[in-house]
């Protein structure tokens, strides 16, 4: 699941990219304001992070561009004034949510979830597909009672699939999702990754057509 990071502080936004991307979230981190809006208008994102106080271009405008262009994305404010009038503004012109700073790390991934999950019409934050679940905010996975050891790796990939059981999801898709454009892949990285699940989960729990991609049926 992709992530637009759009902050200019670069310790933060180190710090932020880190924790997401810990979390099964590849990031795109743009640092101005210009910058963050050009990729939120090219590219699709389950989220948007968005600092108000960027240069070139402000998050309140970048924000108010990206709601009158018809872009839907949730989107998550952060900014370092504790100011009703700001809240109430950003809240106006179509955020989402916000947080001020100094902030948590674990309450802006929580929140960020919620945000998904509300986008996505669910109201839980497990995720379950017959008698496999995955819970997001544990990394934890689980097949009927007992834990399922992973790698962060294979966590990340069982989630985006599970995430959109019912349908095939490319390669591509994947590598989109899951990786950032600094982020190499290797050829084999999601075979490998794929086969290493199914052997903790089953041979059938994830099914595959060649060209097409690989499926979790609901």
């Amino acid at each position: 699941m992709r992530v637009l990071l759009v902050e200019d502080d670069n310790i933060l936004g180190s710090s932020l990219k880190k924790a997401l991307e810990k979390h099964a979230y590849g990031v795109d981190w743009m640092r101005d304001g210009e910058s963050g809006l050009e990729a939120a208008e090219h590219s699709h994102f389950a989220a948007v992070v968005l600092d108000i106080n960027l240069p070139r271009l402000g998050g309140m405008e970048v924000l108010r561009r990206i709601r009158q262009r018809g872009n839907s994305v949730p989107i998550l404010l952060l900014t370092a004034l504790d100011s009703v009038r700001q809240k109430v503004e950003g809240l106006d012109e179509g955020a989402d949510d916000y947080m001020v700073k100094p902030f948590d790390l674990d309450e802006l991934l929580a929140r960020l979830r919620a945000l998904i999950r509300r986008r996505d019409g669910r109201t839980e934050s497990v995720i379950r597909c017959g008698d496999v679940e995955v819970d997001p905010s544990a990394m934890v996975a689980r097949k009927g009672s007992a834990q399922v050891h992973t790698t962060a790796k294979e966590f990340h990939l069982l989630k985006l699939l599970m995430e959109r059981s019912g349908r095939y999801v490319t390669k591509n898709d994947i590598e989109y999702a899951l990786y950032d454009a600094e982020n190499t892949v290797e050829s084999n990285t999601i075979e490998v990754t794929i086969y290493n699940l199914r052997k903790k989960l089953g041979t059938d729990f994830i099914k595959s057509i060649r060209g097409v991609g690989y499926m979790i049926e609901r």
